[in-house]
């Protein structure tokens, strides 16, 4: 019998399949802001029927990360400076409001997760894909501590909307020792019960990654002129 199209491997639908791989795919920056989405080729790529392609991508769409550009059809979102510092001052706040009910609300369990989350993304610096994997569950266990459901699907909107800049800002060791150091400081303080001062260092943990993600956009810009001037030559 044949395997229902709807699904892949008999479990995961494959429209919300090709999402996934989209969603990695532009997260991590092998999709990167400008490029042109084709259904075929990603069809091929993951060895799925367009339709599911089309639905993932009209979702996309949907959430800002994909938008049609005359002539060129589906593209990945480009954002300017400005977009990108509202969008990392959006975050702060919810951040901060994140740590600040963690500091609250947090079981013992939950704040011993945090430190395990801290800890493991420490130690695979120098390795881009684990150390942002453990940053993400880090701030995903933070935002659940907060036990406020409106919170976290703002959060997760947020979160999404920022995909499109690919990447992580902790690309080196020095920025993850440093973002080890300002997760430390939430976790004393919702440990210490102390929601103001929680709140303070999530905040300040969002500007210091605003201000890495800045300084990347700059040398990316920078490396492009370069090139362009390379090929002119």
């Amino acid at each position: 019998m044949a395997q229902d199209e709807s699904t892949e491997n008999g479990a995961v639908p494959r429209g919300e399949a090709a999402y996934r791989h989209l969603f990695e795919a532009i997260q991590t920056g092998l999709l990167k802001p400008g490029m042109r989405v084709r259904e075929v080729e990603i069809a091929e790529r993951f060895g799925i029927s367009r339709t599911p392609v089309r639905e993932a991508i009209r979702r996309l769409e949907s959430e800002g990360l994909v938008v049609h550009v005359p002539r060129q059809g589906a593209v990945i979102k480009q954002m300017d400076q400005r977009e990108v510092i509202e969008l990392y001052e959006m975050r702060a706040a919810l951040e901060g409001t994140a740590a600040q009910m963690a500091a609250q609300h947090a079981s013992e369990a939950e704040i011993l997760e945090l430190e395990e989350l801290n800890a493991l993304m420490r130690a695979a610096a120098g390795d881009d894909r684990k150390v942002a994997e453990a940053n993400r569950r880090f701030h995903d266990d933070l935002y659940q501590a907060a036990k406020n459901p409106f919170l976290i699907k703002s959060v997760t909107a947020l979160a999404n909307a920022l995909a499109v800049l690919g990447g992580t800002t902790l690309r080196d060791r020095e920025r993850t020792e440093a973002a080890f150091a300002e997760h430390q400081e939430i976790l004393e303080a919702i440990r210490a019960r102390d929601g103001a001062r929680a709140d303070r260092a999530a905040r300040a943990h969002i500007l210091a990654a605003l201000r890495s993600r800045m300084r990347l956009m700059r040398e990316a810009e920078l490396q492009d002129d370069q090139d362009t001037k390379r090929e002119r030559i």
